[in-house]
């Protein structure tokens, strides 16, 4: 069983940023059990084209702030489409299937790492962009998008080819003037800032672990995932334990010791993890974390609302 933790690698990079992810044929746990992970940065004035995914994913503000356009499909939600603003320490859900794009309207880098479940490519986020070179609206005839639109065909073939980019590209200053600015008034439905969240368990000198769930933040049930964020202070060790669901863990800050014992009372990994690594618990097997002198940060999802 693999479940040595790993470092990304680059899926795409550009001038408007780039995207990051754990190949299942490197960390075939990924694919063993079927979630996966990847890390979007974007660059000032980086926008991430509209696109949407083969399974539900929560991502994870690492660094910066930016903005999110999201289609909600659930028949039962109000707002079926909504411009968010998300920043530093703030988890967004994504939906299965739900179109979404990121702008960076920031001076400095956005980074968000995204954990997804169930992914029908194992170990992969399978990503469907909807324009750009790669998109799916090139792809149809000039006709129907003329029909569909009510336009000619000579606008037609503009708005299905005038976008080179793949998938990240940045936008100019007049572009970058169409963008909407974020619903303050949506804030708290559609995000939840688990850094600034009273945590479930505190303490002196040892560390805080806060978990979010759909009772306290509604909008994760439409990604079926809850989330953790566990603080270690200097030399702290998180004591042994375990969850009846699969692990998805990131380590966010910090560096030391990571164990895991499986069957039959066999440790299965001892070994040292460092900032930016990914690493799979499977669902009963029992995880303990000690941190060094600078202590340590995580952030991890379970495979269950609950």
């Amino acid at each position: 069983m693999e479940l040595y933790p790993k470092f990304p690698t680059t899926f795409i990079e550009t001038e408007g940023g780039g995207c990051y992810n754990w190949a299942a044929a490197d960390s075939p746990m990924l694919g063993e059990a079927k979630v996966a992970a990847c890390k979007l940065v974007l660059k000032p004035q980086g926008f991430a084209l509209p696109h949407y995914a083969d399974c539900p994913k929560v991502g994870y503000a690492l660094e910066g702030k930016c903005g999110v356009g999201l289609t909600i499909p659930a028949a039962n939600t109000k707002v079926k489409m909504a411009f968010i603003g998300i920043k530093k320490g703030e988890v967004i859900p994504v939906p299965y299937a739900s179109v979404s794009w990121w702008y960076n309207s920031g001076d400095s880098d956005v980074v968000i790492v995204f954990m997804a479940d169930a992914a029908s490519v194992a170990g992969e986020i399978a990503y469907f962009v909807l324009t750009g070179s790669q998109g799916h609206l090139p792809a149809v005839s000039p006709e129907f998008i003329s029909k569909t639109y009510q336009i000619n065909v000579e606008k037609a073939e503009k708005l299905a080819g005038s976008q080179k980019g793949i998938m990240l590209i940045k936008l100019n200053e007049e572009q970058a003037e169409t963008i909407p600015k974020p619903k303050e008034e949506i804030l708290n439905i559609y995000t939840q800032n688990i850094d600034a969240s009273s945590p479930d368990v505190e303490v002196n000198n040892g560390g805080k672990s806060t978990t979010l769930e759909a009772t306290k933040f509604p909008f994760l049930e439409q990604v079926g995932l809850n989330v953790s964020r566990l603080v270690l202070e200097t030399n702290a060790t998180r004591a042994p334990w375990y969850a009846s669901d699969l692990q998805v863990v990131y380590v966010v800050k910090g560096s030391d010791k990571v164990q895991i014992v499986g069957l039959q009372g066999k440790l299965v990994l001892n070994t040292n993890v460092e900032t930016g690594q990914l690493f799979v618990v499977p669902k009963l097997f029992m995880v303990t974390i000690s941190a060094d002198a600078e202590g340590m940060e995580l952030i991890s999802i379970v495979t269950s609302t609950r």
